[in-house]
């Protein structure tokens, strides 16, 4: 595989990559599109290929391979030959682009509804085929997405189920469906992880690491896919688009009520204009934060808005905005910030500066706000989201009131409500690094002066746990690895 893939590369470099995009995708499905079923192992192998150049060479290789496999599986699921195992096959080629990282799950979620609305036994036996292929995956990528497909299948075999004279196969397909809801791989036969997790690990040897840390996956519908010819591929740069850009697109389904009913209440496009959220993009994530069920609802959302860059951050302080303004704290908004931090760094980082300039401007919040924002913090720090470093941009040389009030009421939550072991994570992390030693110093010259001083006399068990907790933590900056033992 290595030295295949290093060959096409040459040859990318040095020829035209449209005939080489042509000339690939032409020999591969020659390979791969047969009438009879392609053995597993052996397609895998070919779409790993494919995956190895679409990183290294560039985007155009898996777009252009990936929509001549959704139209030519178009054109076969449209005139459907039961006996023909063409679209079994094509099928296979859309799940492993998805499962070696070329193919948003937005695709696999497309054609599986697809599947699910005509819902013929060849529609069963192909959802099956998809499920046992990559169904944990879309299950780790988009619960919510999963979820509603499951109820729509449940709908649709009782709808339905009359009319086949196989019900095994229906049942069968809602079993599985219902092992993947509850992670139970035991319940789907033939399910082995092992092949495709070998194949993933073969494949990050042979990404260059310079295109390792970019994600490369294509955000791109079916829709999207079919229609390219004539609107124009929007996901490969420096290609024509006739359609408005995706965001604006978003934008106008969100907030023009001509295009698509209207999505959102007059109430809440009010109370957007009441928080003063001035553009599009703020105001499309306030009227998603507002209008979703639950924290995960709200994720997939907001995550669907295909916000980039600049425009991504906007998701941070409209967040934090929303957090600082409820009249109580609502755990909402630091599950929400949990979620977010762990989906990806970059938010991560995004919500260190938006702390940092929070921690500036400690002085003018309201009594609200300011304790608000002390809860996300203390919930942030304590689901090791984000570290205790965050509190370096606080200065202990020259602390007000505000930062003290704001530090007292931070440190004091984390070690009344943190138990001893996860108190060792939470200020482990910040020890042996030579950069926070001034951090490192400050806090413990804090916890003794500002948290320990007035209880030191005292003998009730509640003085007791933090005198005791206080030592935890200071023992666990001083230590030289983050592992200690208690």
């Amino acid at each position: 595989m290595a030295s295949i893939s290093s060959q096409l590369e040459e040859l990318y470099m040095s020829t035209s990559r449209k005939d080489m995009n042509d000339t690939l995708t032409d020999i591969l499905l020659a390979a791969c599109v047969t009438p009879a079923l392609m053995p597993e192992r052996l397609l895998m192998e070919h779409i790993l290929l494919v995956s190895v150049l679409h990183f290294s060479v560039g985007l155009e290789v898996g777009a252009h391979f990936l929509e001549t496999v959704v139209r030519q599986f178009d054109k076969t699921y449209s005139q459907l030959d039961a006996t023909d195992k063409e679209c079994d096959n094509l099928m296979s080629i859309i799940a492993h682009l998805y499962n070696f990282h070329v193919v948003h799950a937005l695709l696999v979620f497309d054609i599986l509804k697809k599947l699910v609305t005509r819902f013929s036994a060849k529609d069963v036996e192909l959802v099956l085929l998809v499920l046992k292929n990559v169904g944990f995956a879309l299950r780790k990528d988009d619960p919510l997405a999963l979820k509603e497909l499951i109820s729509e299948a449940q709908r649709k075999a009782n709808a339905e189920g009359e009319r086949f004279q196989d019900q095994t196969r229906i049942r069968f397909m809602l079993e599985t469906m219902l092992a993947l809801k509850n992670n139970d791989m035991r319940k789907i036969p033939g399910y082995d992880p092992e092949p495709v997790e070998k194949l993933r690990k073969l494949q990050r040897t042979l990404i260059h690491s310079s295109a390792g840390g970019s994600d490369m996956k294509l955000r791109v519908s079916l829709d999207n896919l079919l229609e390219a010819e004539s609107v124009g591929r929007w996901w490969i740069v420096g290609s024509s688009w006739s359609g408005a850009p995706m965001i604006d697109d978003h934008g106008n389904k969100t907030t023009t009520p001509s295009t698509k009913g209207e999505q959102y209440s007059a109430t809440i496009l009010e109370l957007a204009h009441k928080q003063r959220m001035n553009t599009d993009i703020r105001r499309n994530i306030f009227c998603v934060l507002m209008s979703s069920e639950d924290y995960l609802d709200a994720f997939e959302k907001l995550l669907r808005l295909g916000l980039k860059d600049q425009q991504e951050r906007e998701i941070v302080h409209v967040l934090m905005d929303c957090c600082l303004q409820e009249k109580m704290f609502n755990r909402f908004y630091a599950v929400l910030a949990e979620t977010f931090s762990s989906h990806d760094r970059r938010f991560q980082m995004t919500f260190q500066f938006s702390l940092w300039d929070k921690f500036k401007d400690l002085a003018n919040l309201s009594s609200r706000s300011f304790s608000n924002l002390v809860q996300l913090v203390t919930h942030l720090l304590h689901r090791k989201c984000l570290s205790l470093s965050i509190l370096k941009a606080i200065e202990f040389g020259e602390l007000d009131k505000p930062k003290v009030k704001f530090l007292k009421q931070i440190l004091s939550k984390l070690l009344k409500e943190t138990e001893p072991e996860d108190l060792v994570n939470i200020f482990g992390r910040i020890s042996g690094i030579p950069k926070l030693g001034t951090l490192r110093e400050g806090l413990k010259l804090f916890i003794s002066h500002f948290l320990l001083r007035n209880i030191q006399t005292q003998e009730t068990e509640q003085a007791k746990v933090l005198r005791d907790r206080a030592e935890v933590a200071t023992k666990a900056m001083e230590a030289r690895d983050a592992k200690i033992k208690l």
